[in-house]
Formats: structure tokens, C-alpha cells, sequence
């Protein structure tokens, strides 16, 4: 089955209102490995451009019945840096595979900043704003990634009233028993080997002294008494090298 051809089929001739399930349907195929990163970005691009068109044709519709353009309120213009921010959050390991492909791009983006937050101070209580400016995603992506992992059970959402009509920031918590092992093991894998490029795993030379035993001893002494211009007669190694010298001369002699 190609999966990219069904999707791209499915984008291209499903209505505004199916396409949320066929982009579910896409990060599934993603995460289970049928589909490569870069046709998943084409098809994720393929869909947000349809419902953006969409988007267009209900502010032109609007406009001619009022004479007044509607403005775009709450989108995020698309720039490089945010792109990278957000493929960088989202490919930083924090979520769990299967939970990761029920979510977007930008929703995983999202949730990894909450599992940061979490590991680092317990819970989140970043700002909808803060989460948007830091991941490089719109506020409504942020509360759409929220929303979703509320209903499936992944997080809870404590909302924190000051008063009648002003509200502080809502505190996110990992509900998800796979979410909080998967985090543990993340955090196990990282402190168990804090430099993992290090020389001395890569093929190296260590740099740390050995102590090696060796079984008899060395007189380095009476070693270095024996060396010089002239050695002790003694020696058999000197011994031989005279020897051999004598039958030289004499084989040159009889020449």
C-alpha cells in the first residue's frame, strides 16, 4: 500500500471538516515508519494549505456580504528560525512514539516544551503565549496540542482563578503512566553517559595510565651501568657482536 499516495488522495478530495482525521491519519503513518520526513512535511504542508485556502474563501464570502475585509486575527507568520525551533522540539525525544503520531509537527513541538518544563520544575506553568514564542508555533496550536492531550489523557489542566475576571497561569501535569516512564528512561539514558562523544569511546588512545604487573624483576640499575662506549666484557651480547666482527676480518683477510 503506498501510504503517501492515499493521504495525498484523501487531502486533496476529503472536505475542511475531515481533514483534522486525515492529518491524524498522516502522523500515524508517519510515526509507525510508512512515510519518510519529507513526505510528511509535503502532505502536512498540502493539508494546512487547503484549510488555509478555506480560510480565505470564508473571509472573501465574509467580506462581500459586509463590504468590510475580516482581519486574520491569531495566525503566526512562518519563518525559518521558528521552523527550526519547532522541528528541533519536535524531534528532541520527549514523547513516546505512539503518542508522538497523534499529533502534529507543531503539536509534538508543544508537548516536548510541557515534558521539559516538567522534568525541570515538576509541572508547567508557562503562558500560552510563552509556549508559542519559544516552540515558534501559534497560541492556538499551543492550546489545540493541550487540548487534545487532556482528552486522551495525557495531562491535566489546573486552572488557577484570581479573580472574577482574571485568571492566572494554567498549571499542566503529566497524567500519562508511558509518558512519566518514558521521561524516567530519557533521563536515565542521559545521566548514565553525560559526555557521549567523548575520545575515549570513539577509537582513542586513553590518556590514563594502566598498571601493568610484571612478573619479574628489572635491574635498571646494573642496565644502565653496562651502557656506554665501551659495554662490560662480560656480556654475552658483546661477546657475540666481537665474534662476529673477527670472522669478518678474516673473510677479508683470505680475499
Amino acid at each position: 500500500m503506498n501510504y503517501a499516495y492515499e493521504i495525498r488522495r484523501q487531502a486533496e478530495a476529503a472536505p475542511r471538516a475531515a481533514l483534522p482525521a486525515v492529518t491524524t491519519a498522516l502522523w500515524k503513518a508517519f510515526g509507525e515508519g510508512h512515510l519518510s520526513e519529507a513526505e510528511a512535511e509535503a502532505l502536512s504542508g498540502l493539508i494546512e494549505a487547503r484549510q488555509l485556502s478555506g480560510t480565505e474563501r470564508s473571509a472573501e464570502q465574509a467580506k462581500t456580504r459586509s463590504g468590510v475585509p475580516r482581519s486574520r486575527a491569531g495566525t503566526r507568520p512562518r519563518t525559518d528560525a521558528s521552523m527550526v525551533r519547532r522541528r528541533r522540539w519536535a524531534a528532541s525525544g520527549r514523547l513516546p512514539p505512539a503518542n508522538a503520531a497523534r499529533f502534529t509537527l507543531a503539536e509534538q513541538a508543544v508537548l516536548a516544551l510541557v515534558a521539559a518544563e516538567t522534568v525541570r520544575q515538576g509541572d508547567c506553568r508557562l503562558a500560552v503565549g510563552h509556549l508559542a514564542a519559544i516552540v515558534g508555533v501559534s497560541e492556538t496550536t499551543v492550546r489545540n496540542a493541550i487540548r487534545e492531550a487532556r482528552k486522551l489523557g495525557m495531562v491535566t489542566v489546573e486552572e488557577r482563578r484570581v479573580t472574577g475576571f482574571r485568571n492566572d497561569t494554567n498549571v499542566v501535569r503529566i497524567a500519562s503512566t508511558e509518558w512519566t516512564a518514558w521521561l524516567r528512561l530519557t533521563r536515565k539514558g542521559r545521566v548514565s553517559n553525560p559526555h557521549p562523544f567523548q575520545a575515549e569511546e570513539r577509537g582513542c588512545k586513553s590518556v590514563m595510565r594502566t598498571h601493568t604487573d610484571v612478573s619479574y624483576l628489572v635491574n635498571l640499575g646494573t642496565r644502565n651501568s653496562q651502557k656506554g662506549c665501551r659495554q662490560a666484557a662480560g656480556d654475552p651480547a658483546v661477546r657475540a657482536t666481537s665474534g662476529i666482527r673477527e670472522l669478518g676480518r678474516a673473510g677479508r683477510a683470505m680475499r
